[in-house]
């Protein structure tokens, strides 16, 4: 299906990074507009475009503050070589930015007549965290109107899984699915072609002296896994908000991990990617949005999915492959079995819970990685979907090339 201007948008190249632990992890000194360029930078070389051909830059990021502040999509693409000619926008909606940005740079390929654009996003917890939480202030009449926009994730994710009757034990076999399989996928190298290896430089606390020491280090693989995870491990361990909440089920084992990051994927009008002999990843088809109560975001991707597949004729079963974030095991598992979705087809090398969530980059690295694993599967229809903070749901349609 091509749209009504005649158009098709495509997705050339991708390029990540690996995702490092925050605070502790290798990107723990490591500047937004470092690791969103280094990616951008790379996306770009892999397509052999020209920097100076990309006429925008769409970069999605949750915590937009601290070294990810003032405008970090124009700061990445000038850090990643592109002249000054080359554009910039920063997005903001929570753990969709990064697919947001993917459709943005898409929909400016189909309707404003641009050649080349990359959509990408960026998060790092380490260098923004403590800005973003000390600047939240709340509106009075929202607070008496929607005071459940500010909830924490992590009582919206204890809320799903009490209000639809999730049990503690089908989260807990989720997540060691997610880590076995990310395990799998790792040892048979089937992130490598995705990750674009960084040298950068990290903190290193003495928890005994305090004394901080800098090392050289290179993210050549995402570090948050853990491959020796068992059920009898994660069973063992206390919901986080168990203290103020007697039904909390979401623990450290069942929940995504903080971590930082960055990625990009460009994009191409499909008769430039022919006139260059380009093997293209996919092409983009739909993105679609859906609002819910912001106490249960988790079920977002149950409204956002059905809409988006309403619009393409298609149904569930017609999706060969999925990606649906996994920011709490909750949201896979109920979204999972409110859309029907096959296990199998459903974050087929793991997710969140083992690979990390930098949360604005999350959706341009499933983007990336359900069109390369599609391509491996012979797959056709691929759909990445999420939660959002605040009560919300996105898809987006892709078709593998």
């Amino acid at each position: 299906m091509a749209f009504i201007s005649g158009r098709t948008a495509m997705v050339v190249s991708t390029a990540r990074t690996g995702l490092a632990k925050s605070f502790r992890g290798k990107f723990n000194d490591t500047h937004a507009p470092a690791l969103a360029g280094h990616c951008i930078q790379h996306a770009v070389a892999r397509a052999g475009v020209d920097p100076a051909e990309v006429e925008d830059v769409f970069l999605g990021c949750a915590i937009p503050e601290g070294s990810a502040g003032w405008n970090v999509a124009r700061n990445s693409a000038l850090w990643a070589g592109c002249p000054v000619s080359t554009s910039g926008v920063t997005v903001n909606r929570f753990c969709s930015s990064g697919l947001q940005t993917v459709a943005m740079a898409a929909h400016s390929v189909l309707v404003e007549g641009s050649t080349v654009t990359v959509g990408g996003g960026v998060d790092t917890l380490s260098m923004c965290h403590g800005s973003w939480v000390n600047g939240i202030t709340k509106e009075e009449k929202l607070m008496k109107t929607h005071p459940d926009i500010w909830m924490p994730m992590i009582d919206t994710a204890d809320i799903v899984a009490e209000r639809y009757k999730v049990a503690r034990e089908d989260l807990d076999e989720y997540s060691l699915l997610s880590q076995q399989r990310t395990a799998e996928a790792q040892a048979a190298g089937k992130f490598d072609e995705e990750i674009a290896p960084m040298d950068t430089v990290m903190n290193i606390k003495n928890r005994e002296t305090g004394e901080v020491t800098r090392a050289a280090v290179t993210v050549d693989r995402d570090d948050c896994n853990k491959p020796d995870t068992t059920l009898e491990g994660l069973a063992k361990l206390n919901p986080i908000m168990l203290e103020n909440n007697s039904a909390a089920t979401v623990t450290a084992g069942n929940a995504s991990q903080l971590s930082d990051g960055a990625s990009a994927c460009l994009v191409m009008e499909e008769s430039e990617v022919s006139k260059r002999g380009l093997e293209p990843l996919g092409i983009f088809k739909g993105f679609a949005v859906a609002g819910c109560e912001p106490d249960e975001m988790g079920i977002g991707p149950a409204l956002a999915v059905p809409k988006l597949l309403a619009r393409h004729d298609l149904t569930v079963d017609d999706i060969d492959l999925w990606e649906l974030n996994e920011a709490f095991a909750v949201v896979a598992v109920e979204n999972q079995r409110r859309l029907g979705i096959d296990i199998n087809k459903l974050n087929v090398n793991g997710g969140a819970i083992a690979i990390g969530h930098p949360f604005g980059m999350t959706g341009s690295r499933q983007v990336g990685h359900i069109l390369i694993e599609g391509k491996r599967r012979g797959a056709r229809h691929v759909v990445v979907t999420m939660c959002i903070g605040a009560g919300m749901g996105a898809a987006g349609l892709f078709e593998v090339a």
